[in-house]
């Protein structure tokens, strides 16, 4: 069986330096939990990189408790790490945007493919590649789903919104000139 890694839930209790959150708020956790907080590479927000990041699963806390992310009773997260969920996201849909949606947004933010008419490109149409697909339509971009199963190519145009797919295992069809929206 899998980790969940991503944690949807309800504050239950806020130590005294906490003033971001309060008993009560629904908030969702990612895949990290904690960091250093003052080395270099925290000080930049990149606390993904920190030689001290602690996992929501399979880690060791600051207390030295093991982590157990989704399938935990209740963890203790520096309120760094956690995100205030609006009223309006059902928690199901939110989720997975907490590990799935922060590694695909990230690159797309990051190489500054946030500007409508840019095209994506999205390999593969896993749970990664879903979310891409979303993401990149909801920035205005022109979405190219390459996928190995012809199986795909409907889920990717007619209910995901791709603009184009192409099945990279037919070598003719790798050829741009043969590549059409569907």
């Amino acid at each position: 069986m899998s980790q969940v890694h991503e944690i949807v839930g309800f504050v239950t209790a806020v130590g005294s330096s906490v003033h971001k959150f309060k008993v009560g708020d629904r908030v969702g956790v990612g895949v990290i939990v904690g960091s250093c907080q003052t080395c270099d590479i925290c000080e930049q927000n990149l606390e993904n990189y920190c030689p001290k990041m602690i996992f929501i699963y399979n880690s060791t806390d600051h207390d030295g408790i093991n982590t157990y992310g989704g399938y935990s009773d209740m963890i203790v997260v520096h309120q760094h790490f956690v995100l205030q969920f609006p009223e309006n996201l059902p928690s199901d849909a939110g989720a997975p945007l907490l590990c799935a949606g922060i590694t695909v947004y990230s690159p797309i933010k990051y190489y500054g493919m946030t500007e409508p008419g840019k095209h994506l490109g999205v390999a593969g149409l896993g749970g990664l590649g879903h979310i891409a697909v979303k993401i990149g339509k909801a920035f205005g971009l022109k979405v190219t789903v390459i996928s190995t199963s012809p199986k795909k190519e409907d889920e990717a145009i007619k209910k995901l919104g791709a603009d184009t797919f192409v099945l990279s295992s037919d070598p003719a069809k790798l050829k741009v000139r043969n590549w059409k929206k569907k």
